[in-house]
């Protein structure tokens, strides 16, 4: 392994993967077992660059076939990159200049060469050195599993801190209401019109009856009450009426 400390993701990755093969060719790796074959892609990301330095590079590296995409900054469209998972075959390996032509952040670069492993498919980076169709190359599949374990601990650390300080500042957490403060007092302004219906506000505000209801207690109407009298009448024929017969 290397002495030199690590500055960024690049070197990271050089320092815990092995030297190249004896031959040390840069843009000549190790031939692929079976008959796989070497499948190149590169990317820029605005008018001024040229794809001509990788096209280049991955001719010289033995590439049978490349496919380019050109985009700029906003555009996260990469036809180019779904057409070369069509067409890549497992034993093959996808070989790009440099780490940032393939992805544009982190979790990008592992989401790609997860889909690599789990198709197959062996991965090369020429600026990197990093070649996975060798015994230790495979190394760099654990490493980018790792990773991505590790930035799946942050984002779920990161909601869970989210939430907890949420929770403290006293804001609510969930489903918004369906019924804002604004709704039900624009609410019973449509109540104070004599020709508008409880079905025609509900619809006008994108609300079921019910959920108007409950945001509006006093609409609900109060349960029957029935006279004293009335009432008095039923418990006398409770008590005096015949127990019908059993059996």
């Amino acid at each position: 392994m290397s002495n030199k400390p690590a500055t960024g993701l690049s070197d990271t990755l050089n320092a815990m993967t092995v030297p190249t093969p004896a031959h040390g060719d840069l843009l000549a790796p190790a031939p692929l077992s079976g008959s796989g074959v070497l499948v190149g892609y590169g990317r820029v990301s605005t008018r001024e660059q040229n794809l001509a330095r990788q096209q280049t590079a991955l001719t010289a590296a033995g590439c049978a076939r490349c496919f380019f995409d050109k985009a700029s900054g906003k555009n996260t469209d990469r036809p180019e990159l779904e057409r070369m998972f069509d067409y890549i075959r497992p034993g093959d390996a996808l070989t790009v200049v440099s780490l940032d032509r393939l992805g544009r952040s982190l979790e990008d670069l592992i989401a790609i060469v997860g889909r690599l492993k789990r198709q197959q498919v062996g991965f090369l980076s020429l600026h990197e050195k990093l070649d996975t169709t060798t015994a230790g190359g495979m190394f760099v599949f654990h490493v980018f599993a790792a990773l991505a374990e590790f930035l799946r601990t942050i984002i779920v650390a990161n909601t869970h801190e989210g939430l907890a300080a949420a929770r403290a500042r006293g804001q609510r957490l969930g489903r918004p209401p369906a019924m804002t403060p604004e709704k039900v007092a624009y609410a019973l302004q449509l109540l104070a019109e004599p020709d508008r219906s409880l079905s025609s506000i509900a619809t006008l505000l994108g609300v079921s009856r019910s959920t108007l209801y409950k945001a509006l207690p006093a609409l609900t109407p109060p349960a029957p009450r029935l006279p004293a009298s009335a009432v008095t009448g039923q418990y006398e024929q409770l008590l005096t009426a015949t127990p019908p017969p059993v059996g």
